[in-house]
């Protein structure tokens, strides 16, 4: 990803690279996807604009509009000056960002499932409005098929959902799983997978003690990012807040597909959750 001035104005470039073989698949034909599906969510307000590519190289180079606040770090703080977002900031984005998939998933006669959700594939514009984008490794549902079987599981360490790891069968739940990680990280200030202390053994943040159900009731307190605990201080709709949108999370990652939510109803719920704070 690079930053360049064309027609003075400030535009985002994505280059895969040459003709190398990239880790899930040949450079040239993740590109034309990634036009391909940039184009076709070109109408919703949460997808980063392509304007056009550059056709001068073996692997074409995409020009996007640019996103003045720049990326998400891995652990969902901005990159710039290590921003640290504010609640409702955090709340708001994630309900875009579900409308955005809801959209993918809903709005073309073939459903689109992104496969490769992560911190790194969103960007804010100067008023905070998230954009997805980075459609390289996405893919559409066949007619009549509710999945697309894979002989390989491609996606993100730690967003992986394990059980399209044991199947390799690609539907919309795979990203709905991706979210509800997302969503954690968002609410933990957490990496989704980072090395042990050791270093010798990657630990995921869905992995965590404190998530587990049967434990007992989980503790907010214990789970949320202190940055948030702070501003939500005593505030009882507050920390319902906090409480509805961890269980929305741990909903998505449920370790049966069937249990999870589909993405739209996944956005219902984020808009519910906002507007459960009385102005």
């Amino acid at each position: 990803m690079y930053r360049g001035i064309l027609d003075d104005r400030t535009v985002i470039i994505k280059y895969l690279g040459s003709t190398c073989q990239h880790e899930h698949g040949h450079g040239f034909d993740m590109a034309i996807r990634d036009i391909i599906i940039s184009m076709q969510m070109s109408t919703h307000k949460n997808s980063l604009k392509l304007l056009g590519c550059c056709l001068e190289f073996d692997t074409p180079a995409l020009v996007f509009e640019n996103a003045g606040k720049g990326g998400l770090k891995r652990d969902g703080s901005l990159v710039v000056d290590n921003e640290l977002l504010p609640w409702k900031t955090r709340l708001r984005i994630a309900k875009q960002l579900a409308s955005a998939l809801t959209y993918l998933h809903t709005a073309f006669p073939r459903p689109i499932i992104h496969r490769s959700i992560k911190s790194h594939c969103i960007l804010l514009d100067d008023d905070y409005v998230p954009k997805l984008f980075d459609f390289a490794d996405s893919i559409t549902i066949p007619p009549d098929q509710l999945y697309v079987q894979e002989d390989v599981a491609i996606g993100i360490r730690g967003f992986m959902d394990p059980s399209y790891v044991k199947s390799r069968q690609c539907s919309e739940k795979i990203d709905v799983y991706c979210f509800g990680v997302l969503l954690l990280v968002f609410l933990m200030r957490r990496e989704a997978a980072h090395w042990n202390e050791a270093g010798n053994v990657w630990e995921y943040l869905t992995e965590d003690p404190k998530l587990n159900v049967s434990n007992g009731q989980i503790q907010i307190e214990t789970i949320a990012d202190p940055k948030i605990l702070e501003e939500v201080g005593g505030d009882e709709q507050a920390q319902q807040q906090l409480k509805d949108f961890l269980a929305l999370a741990l909903l998505c990652i449920q370790d049966k597909i069937e249990a999870r939510p589909d993405m739209i109803d996944v956005a219902k719920e984020l808009v519910r959750i906002e507007k459960s704070i009385l102005p």
